[in-house]
């Protein structure tokens, strides 16, 4: 069976990718794209080339009340927008009985749970990830395996200097989901510290982030974990195009139907966690 896919900031770096991957998977539907520069055009003249038959609608909200020819909803919703308006999207599709695919960062662990109760009452699916890139699954897979015998850990989040929200949505992800499994105990508190207490980073479920922003990087994560006399360190580091998140993407939105409630991290689609 087809799945009908809207993707939500289809003229955007990540969703344009996203949106191509759809139309070129034969058992995806490119149902619509959102952009509000773009209302009322075709995608294909959005993004400067030939039309390709999907229309681009201003909101999420008209996206997810367009209706076809037999009166069908679009399956999923894939979000690529931005941090202060996911959380709307995300609740309005739920709503309304459409999966959701979420690629957008900037969400706390309140918001998740807030859409994970949603989602469970309205029986639809939610995925979400900080990094759709199928290597920075498997870092995270590999950081949730070391957690529990090397609890003394401290991200850096690097990304590049224009990125408004922090920490990114990589590292808040894995900050939480490491808090579920343990908490570090700081040496030193944060009250005992010996000047500007900001330089410690913020504390996101009990680890320390450091976020970094500067030209160059795009999304890097690094994770160093410690014990007396020895460190390991799990780093992954995106390239300057949105390639990686493609295939991540568009498992997710296969998935997406088969699930209720909330999945949190691509690497529990891949390895069933």
């Amino acid at each position: 069976m087809t799945v009908s896919v809207c993707v939500a900031g289809a003229t955007g770096w990540t969703g344009r990718a996203v949106a191509h991957g759809v139309l070129d998977d034969a058992d995806l539907e490119l149902w619509s794209g959102v952009s509000r520069s773009h209302a009322g055009a075709d995608l294909g003249t959005a993004w400067g080339g030939d039309p390709v038959g999907v229309p681009v609608l201003g909101s999420v909200a008209e996206a997810l009340d367009r209706l076809d020819d037999r009166g069908r909803r679009v399956d999923v919703l894939v979000d690529y927008t931005s941090h202060d308006a996911v959380l709307d999207h995300v609740l309005a599709a739920v709503d309304r009985g459409v999966h959701v695919v979420v690629g957008t960062s900037g969400m706390t662990a309140d918001e998740y749970e807030r859409i994970d109760t949603a989602a469970r009452g309205a029986g639809v699916g939610v995925v979400s990830a900080g990094n759709f890139s199928l290597t920075a699954a498997m870092a995270a897979a590999a950081c949730l395996l070391v957690a529990p015998y090397l609890p003394q850990r401290e991200i850096v989040d690097y990304a590049s200097a224009t990125k408004p929200d922090v920490p990114s949505g990589t590292a808040r992800e894995l900050a939480e989901r490491l808090g579920a499994v343990s908490r570090p105990a700081l040496p030193v508190s944060l009250e005992d510290t010996s000047g500007p207490v900001q330089a410690r980073g913020a504390t996101v479920a009990g680890t320390q982030v450091h976020s970094v922003r500067l030209p160059s990087f795009v999304v890097s994560t690094e994770v160093v974990f410690a014990a007396p006399d020895e460190r390991l360190v799990i780093r992954h580091d995106a390239g300057p195009t949105p390639t990686p998140y493609v295939a991540g993407t568009l498992l997710a939105v296969r998935r997406a139907p088969q699930l209720t409630g909330l999945v949190r991290g691509l690497d529990r689609l891949l390895l069933g966690g």
